[in-house]
């Protein structure tokens, strides 16, 4: 097995600015998407973030909140909208169901003017490489604005030949301490040069509450309660990754995970111990007499 990079010295900070595409796009390494209150995006944006996720059809209700803070973001005027970047992502296979779902996003939420980055949604090797016919296509003809395309990936082979190919402008793959299978079917096989980027969804997936470790037998007395926030730390710790598409419920929480990036990429130890903490939770591991986690499953998922 080709070993792991050695971790990031550093965190990116939201001020941070990635090119993605051939067009000039320039966005942060955190890309909001969810979020409860439409504030949220306002104080993210202010904080330093300029990359935006929407959905054009899947979970739209979700993204109420989310579609009403860009337009009061946009609403200020003074050249937002240049400023920012902004994803809609169509889940539908379907060919000929590619396009309209965009332009019922702009239909929705006028003042965005543009899709700057058109994303295949939810996307496996046995179709992915029909659908992107499409959106090279529209790639290439700016359709309702976009500069770039994406894709989030439910399979990570396909992620890992997307990359290699540059079919994609930006791939989405999920990787936590409860699905940390990239470690080795992605990782040791992007390319270190590569017009690519990486991003993380579904960082927080497996987080466990303090009061949900000590029932499990990992009393913080004893063991690390991580936060929340720790779990965007464990997956930028990963030189390989790029960026993550977040959720972030509040204003609040745009601050908390800023002060945790400060804190720096975790050690070794560290990873493992969110790794073993997961397994515990998932019933695939226990607690020792000796304070020790012992797997009692080896699956990588």
């Amino acid at each position: 097995m080709v070993p792991l990079r050695s971790a990031r010295d550093s965190l990116p900070r939201f001020t941070d600015r990635l090119s993605v595409g051939a067009a000039g796009l320039s966005v942060s390494p955190f890309c909001l998407g969810l979020v409860r209150t439409e504030e949220t995006i306002s104080a993210a944006f202010d904080a330093g973030i300029n990359f935006f996720f929407l959905t054009t059809d899947m979970h739209w209700p979700l993204y109420d909140a989310a579609r009403r803070g860009l337009a009061k973001l946009l609403a200020r005027g003074n050249g937002i909208r240049d400023q920012i970047v902004v994803a809609g992502v169509c889940y539908p296979t379907q060919l000929e169901f590619c396009w309209m779902p965009f332009r019922e996003l702009l239909d929705a939420v006028p003042s965005l003017e543009r899709i700057d980055v058109l994303v295949a949604g939810g996307s496996y090797g046995h179709e992915i490489d029909a659908r992107l016919t499409v959106y090279h296509e529209m790639r290439r003809t700016g359709y309702l604005g976009a500069r770039a395309i994406g894709t989030t990936f439910h399979d990570r082979q396909a992620a890992v030949r997307a990359m290699q190919d540059n079919q994609v402008d930006l791939a989405f793959i999920r990787y936590n301490p409860a699905h940390p299978g990239a470690r080795q079917d992605v990782f040791p096989h992007v390319p270190h040069h590569r017009s690519t980027l990486l991003f993380n969804f579904k960082s927080t997936l497996g987080y466990v509450p303090p009061d949900a470790m000590a029932r499990l037998g990992l009393d913080g007395a004893v063991y690390w309660h991580p936060d929340i926030t720790d779990h965007y730390r464990f997956v930028l710790t990963r030189p390989e990754m790029d960026g993550l598409l977040i959720s972030l419920d509040t204003p609040e929480q745009v601050r908390s995970l800023a002060a945790a990036l400060e804190r720096g990429p975790l050690d070794e130890e560290e990873e493992e111990y969110l790794m073993s903490a997961a397994l515990v939770a998932q019933g695939k591991a226990k607690v020792d007499s000796e304070e020790e986690v012992t797997s009692t499953s080896h699956d990588q998922v």
